[in-house]
């Protein structure tokens, strides 16, 4: 992850456009709206229109899902905004190097739940 996905309060002085995901055990991510949209669920609570409570505080609780979970979506949707207009090949190892496989099936479900 780079300057898409920061921890903590670092991103709320600046300008830019960020949401902050929250998971079950906690954690508060700050990620640039374009990266969160990356993710149906997470995209159709952000929408202005949608009139979800998300929408007006910019803030999307992910209640069924840890921390560790979350990141790893996080990874994944930074990779897919990355490589979404790409000609090169897209190095799915490197991605895939990084899920522990105790993980997995969690990241699965959750993966599948988020629309990604």
């Amino acid at each position: 992850m780079n300057e898409d996905v920061q921890m903590g309060n670092a991103a709320e002085a600046s300008g830019e456009d960020w949401v902050r995901i929250v998971s079950n055990d906690g954690f508060s991510f700050l990620v640039k709206r374009k990266i969160a949209q990356m993710s149906g669920t997470i995209a159709s609570s952000l929408d202005m229109s949608s009139g979800y409570s998300e929408s007006e505080t910019k803030t999307y609780n992910a209640s069924n899902d840890r921390g560790i979970i979350v990141q790893k979506l996080l990874e994944y949707m930074c990779f897919k905004a990355h490589y979404s207009n790409t000609k090169r090949k897209v190095p799915l190892n490197e991605f895939m190097d990084r899920i522990p496989p105790e993980i997995v099936l969690e990241l699965l479900l959750a993966a599948d739940y988020h629309e990604m």
